[in-house]
């Protein structure tokens, strides 16, 4: 649809481009990419505004924006294999696989691990496997893994997925709790884990073994 189009355009423009992502490659998967396919039937009206929406199981698919930074702060090139941690509707992984080789996104809610591989088969995006499991222990079958994108708050950067990182790689990953987070960049150099905090952000909490556990996201005061 013609009308799509033109709203896919205007949201790089407006929402992407306009807060300084300049990446020509990151802005052409976000011109192509239908988010409009990732979102409930009752929310495509206003898939390409600048916001999260829901998306089931209490989880959202995140605003246009900080979908497309993460995407850039992890700087691929084309022949990488990337964890996603959080498939949730699929289109953070849609994205980053017409970025790189392989993604491997792993999902703890059934229901929308089975939605977003129905999606992925839909759309033809091969080369995205969906793993119905505990996200916050990564996926170590398939590691090292040259990118890791964390999509919910964690309590940490945590060492079980730093270790699942290959030399030169790095992990993108929101920290904190309901009261506060901050997107980080952790690298893997000659074995040496370094940081650099990105922006404050506001992301549902990571769940799982080494996730939040429900009142502790509650009463947490991270900031």
């Amino acid at each position: 649809m013609l009308e799509v189009d033109e709203s896919r355009i205007r949201m790089v423009k407006d929402q992407i481009e306009s807060r300084h992502i300049t990446s020509q490659s990151v802005l052409s998967v976000f011109r192509t990419v239908p988010r409009h396919e990732f979102v409930p039937a009752v929310q495509q009206v206003v898939a390409y505004q600048d916001r999260p929406l829901p998306i089931g199981e209490g989880q959202t698919i995140s605003q246009p924006y900080i979908v497309a930074l993460m995407t850039d702060l992890l700087d691929l090139h084309g022949d990488e294999t990337v964890l996603e941690i959080g498939t949730g509707s699929g289109y953070q992984a849609a994205i980053l696989s017409r970025l790189c080789k392989w993604v491997h996104s792993v999902e703890i809610y059934n229901s929308l691990a089975d939605k977003a591989a129905e999606t992925f088969q839909r759309l033809d995006y091969t080369n995205i496997t969906v793993h119905k499991s505990d996200g916050s222990l990564g996926w170590q079958p398939a590691s090292p893994y040259d990118g890791i994108l964390v999509t919910a708050a964690a309590p940490r950067a945590d060492e079980i997925l730093l270790r699942q990182l290959k030399e030169n790689g790095r992990m993108v990953i929101p920290v904190g709790s309901h009261s506060g987070q901050i997107l980080q960049v952790w690298t893997r150099q000659q074995g040496i884990f370094t940081k650099e905090d990105i922006i404050t952000v506001a992301f549902v909490p990571l769940v799982g073994d080494r996730g939040w556990k429900e009142e502790e996201w509650k009463r947490d005061t991270w900031f």
